[in-house]
């Protein structure tokens, strides 16, 4: 069974002329054993807010403490 984390931003995030707002959260569905959707150099994000909303998370150099993410199962 995997784990489901919605994943929002704590603030605006401007860098690198990316932009990405507290109201652009996404719901990824990451690997049964792991605590965190972090914590293989976040693949599971990276890859939900390009989908979503063309958000480069590597360009913008975000990391985990620019987020807030809480376990949905």
């Amino acid at each position: 069974m995997s784990k489901v984390y919605k994943i929002t931003p704590k603030a605006i995030i401007r860098r690198n002329g990316l932009v990405l707002t507290p109201s652009q959260s996404v719901i990824v569905t990451c690997a049964m054993h792991t605590s965190n959707p972090f914590y293989n150099g976040a693949k599971e994000v990276r890859e939900a807010y390009m989908r979503l909303y063309g958000f480069d998370y590597q360009k913008a150099n975000c990391h985990q403490a620019d987020f807030v993410f809480e376990r949905l199962d």
